[in-house]
């Protein structure tokens, strides 16, 4: 990957088409019954007839030459296929808040050469009553989110984890910095899914974690593939002095007692413990992984990962109690999480780097 994050596909007039803001629509609207959310989470397709194109086909999906059964058989699967395809674009928005087509594609149609079907499925959730995603559009980039309506129907369909608190993305699809901060997050989660170290399904953004000074909220938390869990936090604008205190966070996190009534045929376990450690006791607290993102006016990400490591050396809590390891957005799009792309502070030489399954454990 380039020095900055790649860059998302511009938008061309189809797109303009396609992403048009909808009407005025409500603000919220009430979870759906089982009925509407079958309606809206499996059927979908643009209702089209009279040609190849028309019938879900493009330039990345081969169609018959001639009508019959082969090419009614084809437009029924494409039919299933943009069902599918809607209902995860949905579920993809509702969990990480904001995308964009070009990330979308990557998340469900990794091996799909355009966006046309990922936008062809936008436009229908868009044309709901009320719409159950919206965009922002600046500098011909298009940025989706899910509307109240959207997230309440994820919700309701029980495909997301069970949480409370849960936000829309249309803040953040609407500030500069907070977009940005967030599509760094999804390219973060794309880096995991290629090198198959965690699904998308498999994170939830800013979950809050209890401490005594205040409520933990990591940017992303993270199920990996060995069935341990890591803290991500997403830097591009964030000073040091804040960055340390964020840390010294979850140093009190580590030793936040669990909430609701205690065990008395069991030793005491602390929040993390019950939370993340299940049945193994044995287990670590997860690790807290940094990733420097480009930022303008700003220092570049290795220049800052430097910084940062300098100012957390000295902790008496990192490297023993916590495992806190860093890398650039660059590095991880290039190598993939599971490479050797993750430096753990106060362990070796900069040039020591690890990937995210052999980082060495907490004590």
């Amino acid at each position: 990957m380039p020095t900055t994050p790649t860059p998302r596909a511009s938008s061309t007039a189809a797109d303009a088409a396609a992403t048009a803001s909808p009407t005025t629509r409500p603000a919220a609207s009430p979870a759906p019954g089982p009925a509407a959310l079958g309606r809206r989470l499996s059927v979908v397709p643009d209702q089209h007839t009279s040609s190849a194109a028309e019938s879900g086909c493009n330039s990345s999906s081969p169609c018959p030459d001639a009508p019959g059964e082969a090419s009614r058989a084809a437009g029924s699967a494409a039919s299933k296929a943009g069902a599918e395809l809607r209902g995860e674009v949905l579920l993809a928005l509702a969990q990480l808040r904001l995308a964009t087509p070009r990330q979308l594609k990557e998340l469900l149609l990794p091996h799909q050469q355009g966006t046309d079907h990922v936008r062809r499925a936008l436009r229908n959730l868009l044309a709901e009553s009320p719409a159950l995603i919206g965009r922002t559009h600046r500098a011909q980039y298009s940025y989706w989110y899910c509307t109240p309506a959207g997230l309440a129907e994820a919700t309701a369909s029980g495909e997301l984890p069970p949480r409370s608190g849960r936000a829309t993305g249309q803040r953040a699809a609407a500030k500069t910095g907070l977009r940005e901060h967030g599509l760094a997050l999804v390219d973060t989660v794309l880096a995991f899914q290629r090198a198959q170290v965690a699904e998308y399904t498999d994170w939830q953004v800013e979950v809050a974690h209890p401490t005594p000074a205040g409520n933990l909220v990591p940017d992303g938390l993270v199920l990996l593939a060995d069935g341990t869990h890591a803290f991500v936090e997403i830097d591009r604008t964030m000073s040091y002095a804040k960055l340390i205190a964020k840390l010294e966070r979850y140093d009190a996190y580590r030793n936040t007692p669990p909430s609701g009534r205690g065990n008395a045929a069991r030793a005491p376990r602390s929040h993390w413990q019950e939370t993340y450690s299940g049945p193994y006791l044995e287990r670590a607290f997860p690790p807290v992984l940094f990733v420097f993102a480009p930022a303008p006016r700003r220092a570049a990400p290795a220049t800052r990962e430097a910084a940062f490591h300098e100012r957390a050396r000295g902790l008496s809590n990192v490297g023993y109690r916590i495992t806190v390891a860093t890398t650039t957005l660059e590095r991880l799009a290039k190598h993939g999480a599971a490479g050797p792309v993750w430096r753990v502070v106060g362990r070796g030489a900069s040039e020591d780097r690890y990937g995210v399954g052999r980082l060495p454990k907490a004590r």
